[in-house]
C-alpha cells in the first residue's frame, strides 16, 4: 500500500447544540485536517506515472477544504433561532449549515466524503480540534492502526 498524507488548518467556531457541558456555548478552534490517500498500486502510464495522485493536486483539494470553513460559524441545522441567523446573516458573517452536530467525529466523516466524491484515494481523515485531541474516520473496510 502507498499511502500520501497531507493537512491543512482553519480557524472556525461551533458549539454543540443539546450538549450538557462548555461546549454547548460557541467557541472556537484552530482546526487541523490530516489526510491519507493510498492505493496498492501506483499510476502504471502517462504524466502521473509512478504517483499515488499527484501531490500537487491532493495538497490543493484538502487546502480548498479547509479555506472553505476558514473564519466561519459551523453549526447545525436546527441549533439557531431564525432570527439569530437573520441578525448573523445582516452583520455578514460566514456561516456553514451541516445536517449533523459539528463534532470533531463528524467532521471528519464529513471532510472524507467530500473529498472522496471529489475522485481522490482517501483512506482516512484526521480532524483535530486542538493539539492533543483528534477524530479519525476511516471507513470500515478500511481500518488501519
Amino acid at each position: 500500500m502507498y499511502i500520501l498524507r497531507t493537512s491543512a488548518a482553519f480557524d472556525s467556531a461551533h458549539f454543540l447544540a443539546g450538549y450538557d457541558g462548555r461546549c454547548a456555548n460557541l467557541h472556537g478552534h484552530r482546526w487541523r485536517i490530516e489526510v491519507e490517500a493510498g492505493q496498492t498500486e501506483l499510476q502504471p502510464s502517462g504524466e502521473k506515472r509512478g504517483m499515488v495522485v499527484d501531490f500537487g493536486d491532493f495538497k490543493k483539494a484538502v487546502r480548498a477544504l479547509a479555506d472553505a470553513y476558514d473564519h466561519a460559524l459551523i453549526y447545525e441545522s436546527g441549533s439557531l433561532r431564525e432570527n439569530t441567523l437573520t441578525a448573523l446573516r445582516e452583520e455578514r458573517f460566514a456561516l456553514i449549515e451541516v445536517s449533523f452536530r459539528p463534532t470533531a467525529e463528524n467532521l471528519a466523516k464529513h471532510f472524507y466524503e467530500r473529498l472522496t466524491a471529489d475522485g481522490l484515494p482517501v483512506l482516512r481523515v484526521t480532524v483535530y480540534e486542538t493539539e492533543d485531541n483528534c477524530a479519525v474516520y476511516t471507513p470500515d473496510r478500511e481500518v488501519m492502526t
